[in-house]
């Protein structure tokens, strides 16, 4: 199990679990990071992630990306 942070771009990664405060935990849920759920690196800008999740586009802080663990 590894942070969202040291995923290679381009490669498909199951979320294991997503950590955090209660109102971090709900806000990355309701972007689509649930555990079972996949998820691809797109691109890194300066540690800052953009990713494919549930058939969406979304932009993820440094910090954000180490609480999603796959």
């Amino acid at each position: 199990m590894m942070p969202l942070t040291f995923a290679n771009v381009g490669e498909e990664n199951i979320i294991i679990k997503v950590g955090g405060k209660p109102e971090v935990k709900k806000h990355l849920e309701n972007l689509g990071f649930v555990a079972g759920g996949s998820v691809t690196v797109i691109n890194t800008i300066g540690g800052n992630l953009i990713v494919n999740v549930k058939e969406a586009r979304v932009a993820v802080s440094k910090e954000m990306a180490q609480k999603i663990m796959i």
